[in-house]
């Protein structure tokens, strides 16, 4: 099918960045932080239409079958059907979400909220993750509209509200599944474009977030014998629970096969106590911190595995390791004891892309083709969604066209080269499937 590859040609470069400057323009709008920052993902949207619309049922323009879905006022998700020739023979590109994470422009060498051009680069909120892709991917559907190859295949595109934070339930991806507005999606592959670098990538991580509490007791700093010291008490449990976990949960052997850059970890990234003098020892202390989880473990066993630590060492707190010799974690005389209590957050499982899938052989065909080499990595960053997804039925592969060097990061950038092979991937992939 080379002939659909010659009909949908390069990328238009001046479409394409006429569009992503009107999708940069929104980024101050649709920064996804709670309560204070809830996007209006319908200010993306309008753009969206208006480059589709034309081509579509709706104005009897052309052949684009396409649906506006809200859950929220002002919160849109759309789906853009191309229709195919044989019934249940489909693919999907899914996953460009219309929200971003927040950016101070004090912090930036440039304007978050505008796009700028610096020779390839794109500069920008969104323009890796993923307003970007929202661009990329419409100016697809637009060519798809304008060329009308027959194709066998139906391909579909989603373009999703809410992804960037989950303290709001019902809005984007989750909301069109549970309504079975994604169901004929199961029929074929689902390509997630929302990550980066021009490779596939096949496995994510699980998150659990984790807190530990420790409880001591308060006291001069000069009659330490005095106290119960909870920051060495909480450093100490850390290293025994730490020094567990790895044992329990050492690196897998599918780690390798999948190309992981790290195996599970449970590491401490945040510390906080009430405040007090340098002469005081305070009586508590919190470290918070994740558990980063390859997908060969279960979330719930790790849970477990954890708080079943936390319980030993506080059955057993005068057997851990004490810090000099006045350092202690027991006052028999008063009867009080020093004691830890684990608490967890919202959890989300990892996902490990199926390397059977002729969707995965495509992906990697085409990424050969276009990009000049192929290899699939895997990271312990989370992409809760598509887990959902895999667990629901669907066959999700995943790649992206930013750059993970700026996914999140100040002065956000991608790279147009980048972009425009992402588009003669995606050229490929439709024309492979049609074989």
């Amino acid at each position: 099918m080379a002939s659909v590859k010659k009909l949908l040609g390069d990328l238009n470069k001046d479409s394409f960045i006429s569009l992503l400057s009107k999708l940069i323009g929104e980024a101050k709008y649709v920064q996804n932080n709670p309560p204070e920052l809830i996007p209006q993902e319908d200010r993306v949207v309008k753009h969206v239409l208006d480059s589709l619309l034309p081509f579509s049922t709706t104005t009897g323009g052309g052949p684009l079958l396409i649906n506006h879905v809200t859950y929220f006022p002002g919160r849109g998700n759309v789906i853009v059907e191309y229709p195919g020739t044989v019934p249940g023979k489909v693919l999907s590109f899914v996953g460009c979400h219309m929200d971003v994470v927040t950016a101070n422009p004090d912090d930036w060498e440039f304007d978050p909220f505008s796009l700028s051009i610096d020779g390839d680069k794109l500069r920008g909120r969104g323009t890796t993750d993923c307003l970007g892709h929202v661009a990329l991917v419409t100016e697809l559907m637009k060519r798809l509209a304008e060329t009308k190859p027959k194709l066998k295949s139906t391909v579909v595109a989603v373009f999703i509200a809410n992804e960037e934070n989950s303290a709001i339930a019902g809005v984007g991806v989750d909301a069109l599944v549970k309504d079975g507005l994604l169901n004929k999606l199961k029929e074929g592959p689902l390509f997630w474009i929302d990550t980066a670098d021009k490779q596939p990538c096949i496995g994510t991580g699980g998150m659990i977030p984790w807190k530990l509490h420790v409880t001591g007791k308060l006291f001069h700093s000069g009659l330490a014998h005095k106290a119960i010291n909870p920051l060495e008490l909480a450093m100490e449990a850390l290293k025994e629970i730490q020094s567990r976990f790895y044992k329990d949960f050492p690196p897998h052997d599918k780690e390798k096969v999948y190309g992981y850059a790290t195996p599970s970890t449970m590491k401490p990234t945040q510390w906080n106590y009430p405040g007090g003098g340098i002469n005081q020892i305070p009586a508590e202390c919190t470290i918070s911190g994740d558990v980063r989880l390859t997908p060969f473990y279960n979330v719930k066993d790790v849970i477990k595995k954890l708080q079943e630590y936390v319980d030993d060492i506080n059955e057993n707190i005068t057997k851990l390791d004490s810090r000099g010799p006045v350092s202690k974690y027991v006052l028999p005389d008063e009867n009080l004891r020093g004691r830890l209590a684990i608490s967890f957050n919202e959890t989300s499982a990892g996902v490990a892309c199926d390397l059977e899938s002729r969707g995965f052989h495509v992906l990697c065909k085409a990424t050969e083709e276009v990009v000049g080499h192929v290899k699939p990595y895997s990271i312990t960053g989370t992409l809760p969604l598509i887990r959902e997804l895999q667990d629901e039925g669907f066959d999700v592969q995943t790649s992206g066209y930013g750059l993970m060097s700026t996914y999140h990061a100040k002065n956000e950038y991608c790279l147009f080269t980048d972009m425009a092979q992402g588009y003669q991937v995606f050229a490929s992939v439709i024309s492979q499937l049609e074989d």
